[in-house]
């Protein structure tokens, strides 16, 4: 059989299975990332869209036309709900759209090519072509669609799995004091603010911290600030961290000033790693922040086994 007659089935299932192997990649990474610490059902919830990808995959290998179609409507509603999202947010652009591409658009091609392949497939069976006898040629295509996946989640379990397991913990949750690396700082011990999801299922956004003390006291709606985003001033004036108390533990109603959001500079010089200061610097200029041995999430600045892997600090990055 020509080259060019079975063309468009080799180039749409090597297509296929790079995005299967980028989401299982994506997912088993935030499956040691983002999700280590939360239930198993929440962290199932990262390998949704690669099992949904090998699914759709397995379907099209089979069945090309029917396989194909599914995927451009799964394709395409995928598409417009990651673009919608992005436009509500107000940062969709050309370049957001074109990046966003290799999970949205190519998956509609994608099925465009196997629903070709499809009809070369039944002109094929037409002029006489038939399986191989060998079991290995056969399923050939099969075991690329699951074994390359496979290979990637596993490649990723050997990269995350043993930073996860170095994490030093020594179970002290009470205030830390975090020195060297250009810093003597004492971190809150753990109350409002550690891992605080809200009673609507999320985490206080900064403006949430920010406005917190603006009345009425708490996360309601501040009347005035319907239109605009809260400011660094208000962060050190009205955030959350100045009505802590004293040990850190609670909330008052007056605010108390003892204690402040850390700068995104403080949060990468106290970075912690093998339990000792690894000596990260931050540079705002490039975002970037150079350390002089990898951190990891230890204590005393994190608690390595709750989920969270972020900070918010009290500077702004800009305007929004």
């Amino acid at each position: 059989m020509k080259l060019k007659h079975r063309l468009s089935g080799y180039v749409a299932i090597s297509l296929a299975i790079l995005i299967t192997s980028l989401w299982v990649f994506w997912g088993t990474s935030e499956v040691y990332f983002e999700g280590w610490g939360l239930p198993f059902l929440e962290i199932l919830r990262y390998l949704i869209f690669g099992g949904v990808s090998l699914l759709l995959t397995l379907v099209m290998v089979r069945w090309p036309r029917i396989g194909g179609w599914a995927m451009i409507l799964v394709g395409g509603a995928f598409s417009i709900f990651m673009l919608s999202i992005a436009y509500g947010r107000g940062y969709l652009t050309w370049q957001v759209a074109l990046s966003y591409f290799p999970v949205t658009g190519l998956s509609v091609l994608i099925g465009v090519l196997f629903i070709i392949e499809g009809n070369q497939r039944r002109t094929r069976l037409v002029q006489g072509w038939s399986p191989p006898e060998s079991w290995f040629r056969r399923s050939l295509q099969y075991i690329l669609v699951i074994g390359v996946p496979l290979i990637v989640a596993l490649g990723a379990t050997i990269y995350w799995a043993p930073l996860i397991l170095a994490r030093v913990d020594d179970g002290d949750r009470g205030a830390r004091l975090i020195e060297g690396n250009g810093i003597t700082l004492v971190w809150a011990p753990q109350g409002p603010g550690w891992n605080w999801i809200q009673p609507w299922g999320g985490f206080p956004s900064w403006d949430d911290l920010a406005l917190y003390g603006v009345p009425p006291i708490g996360f309601e709606d501040k009347p005035g600030y319907e239109d605009r985003r809260a400011t660094q001033k208000e962060m050190e004036k009205t955030g959350l961290c100045r009505y802590l108390i004293e040990d850190g533990t609670s909330l008052s109603a007056e605010p108390q000033y003892l204690w402040r959001m850390p700068t995104s500079d403080e949060v990468v010089r106290s970075l912690v790693g093998n339990g000792e200061n690894a000596g990260c610097t931050w540079n705002m200029e490039t975002e970037i922040g150079g350390c002089l041995h990898q951190p990891n999430k230890d204590s005393p600045l994190w608690a390595p086994d709750e989920a969270p892997v972020y900070y918010w600090s009290a500077d702004e990055y800009d305007d929004e």
